[in-house]
């Protein structure tokens, strides 16, 4: 089944703070975006300083450099999963068995000039992959789904992986996504800037699931 995973995209902890309580009433997984200033040219709030609700499933997409640099604190915090970038620096097959070895899920972001072929060899040690569509740091962005032929070569190398989407998901092209094998759908602007973020899930949520 579809999931339709809202993203937390803040540049200071106030507005952490009001996009997290604007999706708790309604969301059950949610997609919290963290940049550096450096891999992404915003910077969010640290680590040491975000949290969530233990109703919430969360996500870390994490636009850092150097992943490696907070292993601690994202084994501390313990989200269900941690997505760090392929063109990130590090070893990221060592990453992920670390993150593996303290139960939390590792997935793999791929921006949109990065080929499957330039990971195939590390795929299949993630639980968790993601297509990226969007503007790194910032909600919006546009869904270019030419990289849903992507999706293929995924599975091709890691049958089992379950497969995001990050960037310009809105009510128009979610059916066209998960006819692509989306199957986790991160929606920001959608629903954070929506009058009634509650509705706007809700929406989304209806069509992902329409037969």
């Amino acid at each position: 089944m579809p999931i339709i995973c809202p993203t937390v995209t803040a540049f200071d902890i106030d507005g952490y703070r009001a996009q997290l309580d604007r999706l708790t009433p309604f969301a059950n997984r949610v997609h919290i975006d963290l940049m550096d200033g450096h891999f992404a040219p915003t910077t969010s709030p640290s680590l040491e300083r975000i949290w969530w609700p233990p109703t919430l499933t969360a996500d870390i997409h994490l636009m850092y450099q150097s992943p490696q640099d907070c292993l601690q604190a994202l084994l501390d915090l313990k989200p269900a999963l941690v997505i760090i970038h392929a063109e990130a620096q590090g070893d990221h097959g060592h990453f992920a068995d670390e993150l593996h070895a303290h139960g939390i899920k590792a997935g793999l972001a791929l921006l949109a000039d990065t080929p499957v072929a330039a990971v195939e060899s590390l795929l299949p040690q993630f639980d968790h992959a993601l297509i990226f569509s969007g503007h790194l740091g910032f909600h919006g962005g546009a869904a270019d789904l030419t990289l849903l032929e992507k999706v293929s070569a995924i599975r091709e190398t890691a049958p089992a992986i379950e497969i995001g989407w990050d960037g310009g998901i809105n009510d128009q092209n979610v059916q066209q996504l998960i006819a692509g094998g989306i199957e986790v759908l991160n929606v920001g602007g959608f629903i954070q800037k929506a009058a009634h973020p509650d509705d706007a899930y809700a929406k989304l949520d209806a069509e992902a699931n329409r037969s």
